[in-house]
């Protein structure tokens, strides 16, 4: 079985204030987090640790090294053609169900 979320692996997020932007998963902290970036200058997603689970994996992954800096993830994209698909917002298929506190 292939690893959805490995690096260059374009993603939507679905949680959070980026909540409908597309980002790039720049490094694997652990098996729950991973280090992503829009970059901030394309989509407006900052570089950060994001748990998975706010994440939605696309089809597209792009070719990039592990720790890769946003001039690197933009030249990847570029050479992909996914600047135009990248700046476009979309309205995310999975939702965060609300725990209930007991």
């Amino acid at each position: 079985m292939p690893r959805v979320f490995d690096v260059g692996r374009v993603c939507v997020k679905i949680a959070g204030r980026e909540a409908g932007r597309k980002c790039v998963i720049v490094d694997i902290i652990d098996q729950n987090f991973v280090l992503i970036t829009g970059p901030k200058s394309l989509t407006g997603v900052k570089r950060r640790r994001v748990n998975i689970r706010h994440l939605e994996p696309t089809e597209y992954k792009i070719d990039i090294p592990k720790g890769a800096s946003d001039e690197e993830v933009l030249k990847a994209l570029e050479a992909a053609g996914l600047i135009d698909y990248m700046k476009q917002p979309v309205k995310p298929r999975l939702f965060m169900v609300p725990t209930q506190r007991v």
